[in-house]
């Protein structure tokens, strides 16, 4: 092509080429940024998204604490009301038993006085007393009632008051004195207790033997066993195995027959020892559980033939006691208080026995 025609061709597209430099310089973005811009709007819009779930979260879970602090509140709340009912209701019940216990205590002190006057005005006046820390003591003489013999009412204040004393503490013994068992013992009360037999040239006793809670000897013989329980209480009766006698939750106790009452009522009286005159010894408590210990002298001629076990059970029935048993007698038989055996054993000594309740004042 020839030159000029060439510099006229480049002079008429010059306008349109400046134009489109100038274009291309002026524009603010091309087609990719236009892309880019809208892919960071979309992800902003994602992200804003995110945030408002997660502050919609935020929210519940603060409603969530807001409603549990105020079920917590609530519940401290009930629970304050409920500690100051229970608390007014302890204090009532609290306030009810004192008032039981000063209304029982009040009506036990009142039918102990009841019970004194009975016994002075049947027997006289005691002819010793005893007002020690762990127990009461009032002893009188039966000559009032038409008997050789003595009769101790006993008000524990302490369980351990009341123990059954075992000959040379073991099973197997050659015996012991009552007053001997009384004076290692510290006792100012003591009378003879169960039974026993001779065995090779010592004394075991018969039946069941309880010193301290344990259980030293068991044999079910048909016997009556006697003893106290962790109350201080007397319980007793035929026991017939150690899980009847576990139940008991006994302390002391020891055996010998028969029972005379049981809850004021007569109890039968085996055909070999009816309507028979020996000494005896019985234990028993009156209706307000005072416990009471007998000694009945006999088999000596100008002194005492002895009692049966009938009229000793009307007796004890006139004396207003509850429960009664028939412990070892016959020259056992022993009454000792206050430093000395007021009673007159029929062997003219003291006999050695196997076991001996005490009270130490």
């Amino acid at each position: 092509m020839p030159f000029k025609l060439q510099l006229f061709i480049l002079f008429v597209l010059a306008p349109f080429l400046g134009f489109s430099l100038a274009y291309a310089q002026l524009q603010p973005f091309n087609l990719n940024e236009v892309d880019t811009l809208a892919l960071r709007e979309e992800a902003f819009g994602a992200e804003l998204w995110q945030i408002q779930e997660r502050l919609l979260e935020l929210t519940a879970g603060l409603q969530e604490v807001k409603e549990t602090a105020q079920d917590s509140h609530r519940l401290a709340g009930l629970i304050r009301r409920n500690a100051h009912q229970e608390l007014v209701a302890y204090q009532q019940q609290f306030a009810s038993m004192q008032e039981l216990l000063r209304a029982s205590g009040a009506q036990r002190s009142a039918s102990g006085d009841m019970l004194d006057y009975l016994l002075a005005n049947m027997l006289g006046e005691p002819l010793g007393q005893t007002f020690g820390r762990n127990a009461t003591i009032k002893v009188y003489s039966l000559e009032e009632a038409g008997y050789r013999g003595y009769m101790a009412k006993v008000r524990l204040h302490n369980v351990h008051a009341l123990r059954v004393v075992l000959a040379g503490d073991r099973v197997g013994a050659p015996g012991e004195t009552t007053s001997a068992a009384a004076a290692r013992s510290g006792a100012i009360l003591a009378v003879n207790a169960g039974g026993f037999f001779y065995h090779e040239g010592k004394l075991l006793p018969v039946g069941i033997t309880v010193i301290d809670g344990e259980i030293l000897t068991f044999a079910d013989l048909e016997m009556s066993f006697v003893g106290f329980n962790r109350r201080g209480q007397l319980v007793g009766g035929v026991v017939s195995s150690r899980e009847e006698l576990e139940a008991m939750d006994v302390l002391h106790g020891a055996s010998f027959l028969p029972t005379l009452l049981k809850d004021g009522v007569k109890q039968p009286i085996p055909r070999e020892w009816a309507n028979t005159r020996h000494p005896r010894t019985m234990i028993g408590h009156f209706q307000n559980d005072d416990l009471l210990f007998v000694v009945i002298d006999g088999r000596r001629e100008g002194w005492s033939r002895g009692v049966t076990l009938e009229e000793a059970q009307d007796k004890l029935l006139e004396f207003k006691v509850r429960d009664a048993y028939n412990l070892d007698g016959g020259g056992s038989s022993t009454f000792y208080y206050n430093g000395k055996v007021l009673n007159r054993p029929s062997d003219g000594v003291e006999r050695r026995v196997t076991t001996n309740i005490v009270v130490i004042p």
